[in-house]
């Protein structure tokens, strides 16, 4: 169970239509009238960090919004000894989609990574929406048609050195969540294995990449803050760009 759940109303009464619109890019898409229905339907969940929010082969009830705090989609092996990462979201993205669109279990769990607040809109609402708005249906056919692009291009990555790997899903972060600070860009500081997982590397070359990139002041980690910084973002998609030419 989550820590606290109430409707959306009672937190949002007073914001306008378009703080909700730049939260979430899928949102953006939706028309005035089916934006307030949702605002009026959703519910807010608070969980803390490594609490699950979905669990594996869970049936599809609710999709969810991330409205602050990091989480991460995971899997496990059949024989549920290894879990590995298979994606990090942050503020502004969804997820549990797949899980309403198909009408079958989740194949995927969700853990929170930090203190983390999300917006729950219940799947026959969802697709209720998705069908009497076009634009938002469209909208989110788009978003996941790029996360699928994204998929095939780390697969394009796979004889790229590990280092290469390593900045790309850095940046890549950023680009998506990060915010910026007088350190720089700031993500949230996530482990080295969940980095190895998500860039196709070994936890040990992602352990002594990160170690140069800290040498080099590419990256600065807070531990207090639970961040890491990339002051020399530029830097790095240069890098990217001179290894993708």
């Amino acid at each position: 169970m989550d820590t606290s759940s109430h409707t959306l109303s009672r937190i949002v009464a007073s914001m306008q239509t378009e703080v909700i619109s730049e939260l979430f890019p899928l949102l953006a898409a939706a028309n005035p009238d089916t934006l307030d229905w949702l605002m009026s339907v959703a519910v807010e969940h608070e969980y803390p960090a490594g609490r699950a929010v979905l669990m594996e082969d869970a049936w599809g009830n609710a999709v969810y919004f991330v409205t602050s705090g990091w989480v991460k989609v995971r899997r496990h092996s059949v024989n549920a000894e290894d879990v590995a990462t298979l994606a990090i979201l942050g503020k502004g993205d969804f997820f549990g989609e797949m899980a309403v669109l198909d009408e079958s279990p989740r194949s995927t769990d969700v853990i929170a990574l930090s203190s983390v607040k999300l917006l729950s809109i219940a799947a026959g609402r969802f697709v209720q929406t998705l069908f009497k708005d076009p634009q938002l249906h469209h909208r989110m056919l788009q978003l996941m048609v790029r996360r699928l692009r994204q998929t095939n291009f780390r697969f394009q990555m796979r004889d790229q050195v590990p280092a290469i790997k390593l900045i790309h899903t850095l940046v890549s972060l950023a680009e998506a969540y990060g915010e910026k600070y007088p350190a720089g860009v700031e993500i949230f500081n996530l482990s080295a294995k969940d980095l190895a997982d998500i860039s196709d590397i070994s936890a040990e070359e992602a352990t002594k990449i990160l170690a140069k990139l800290e040498e080099k002041n590419w990256v600065v980690v807070n531990h207090d803050r639970h961040t890491m910084a990339l002051p020399s973002l530029l830097q790095m998609q240069q890098l990217l760009n001179r290894s993708a030419s």
